[in-house]
């Protein structure tokens, strides 16, 4: 017969189990940093804001690079801030293309202009990210462009949680464009729920899928909705019992080496591991996410 401190042991272990098992650990990724003109901010401020909202927090993320967009003297002073700020700089191709909608051939030389454009960095690292998360539509385009990235060093800079914080962005630009004085409050509370409500799918989809919730990889981008709200996210994540984590330690989870077999390839990771078991089919869309799927609800409030 088990003693009572033996009993009690056992059931702390398995809490503590439990509890590991479902603590979700959060780490911000951000792509496509520019210096184009918003309103609002002017393109260095609004830089150094997301810097700075960065070094209050103490987190360090991965920045997934499109050369195309930093390949002239004042972006690269952008570049420079992120890495003497510490702040990784990750691969995101030169020229932004889908892979689907190019050859093989032409999206392995686009990667490697830009590893050119960005290895003289200190922080850069061989971590890679797809733009707009498509990472083939052919068996052949699919496996033969992860042997390239494997013979050239790279790890995948995978997304669990997406979002589509570049829509919104893209919409309070447009409004304070007609409207400098406009009230920006229902953009931020707009911009945090639909943040939440995709972590708790892709979340709760994981819980399904692992028994866990994994280390969380979350993508928004450099615009001007991220200098605005950035600090409030992180906020609002701490508030809801979640912990913010470095990019780097998000990126040690197991989940992260798993490459699903699926077609077309990408979205969120979560979303391509439930899609190649097929029981999943009435909870996922196609693409995972667009902006498609928020425009009616963002015209209802009037945004």
């Amino acid at each position: 017969m088990k003693t009572l401190s033996s009993i009690f042991i056992l059931t702390f272990i398995f809490l503590l189990s439990y509890n590991l098992a479902f603590a979700q650990n959060i780490a911000i990724t951000m792509d496509n940093p520019n210096s184009e003109p918003t309103p609002l901010l002017n393109p260095e401020i609004r830089d150094k804001k997301i810097l700075s909202i960065l070094e209050k927090n103490h987190l360090k993320i991965v920045l997934f690079v499109q050369g195309s967009q930093v390949d002239n003297p004042q972006d690269r002073a952008l570049l420079a801030r992120w890495d003497h700020a510490g702040q990784i700089i990750g691969n995101h191709t030169y020229s932004h293309l889908s892979i689907n909608e190019i050859t093989e051939e032409q999206y392995e030389q686009d990667t490697l202009r830009n590893e050119k454009l960005l290895q003289s960095y200190p922080n850069f690292k061989k971590i890679f990210r797809f733009p707009y998360l498509k990472e083939g539509d052919t068996i052949t385009k699919r496996d033969g462009f992860r042997k390239f990235l494997h013979e050239h060093g790279y790890e995948m800079g995978s997304v669990t949680i997406d979002a589509s914080d570049w829509y919104i962005s893209e919409r309070l630009e447009k409004r304070l464009a007609q409207d400098p004085n406009a009230d920006i409050t229902l953009y931020k509370e707009y911009y945090l729920q639909h943040i939440w409500n995709r972590a708790q799918y892709y979340d709760n989809l994981a819980i399904e899928l692992l028994g866990r919730s994994p280390n969380h990889t979350l993508l928004v981008h450099h615009n001007l909705l991220n200098a605005l709200f950035l600090s409030d996210l992180i906020q609002m994540f701490k508030d809801k019992g979640w912990k913010v984590i470095n990019a780097n330690e998000a990126f040690q989870d197991p989940i992260f080496q798993i490459t699903p077999d699926t077609l077309p390839a990408g979205e969120s990771l979560i979303w391509a591991l439930a899609k190649q078991t097929g029981r999943y089919n009435d909870k996922l869309r196609y693409p995972g996410e667009d902006e498609a799927y928020e425009k009616d609800a963002m015209d209802k409030l009037g945004l």
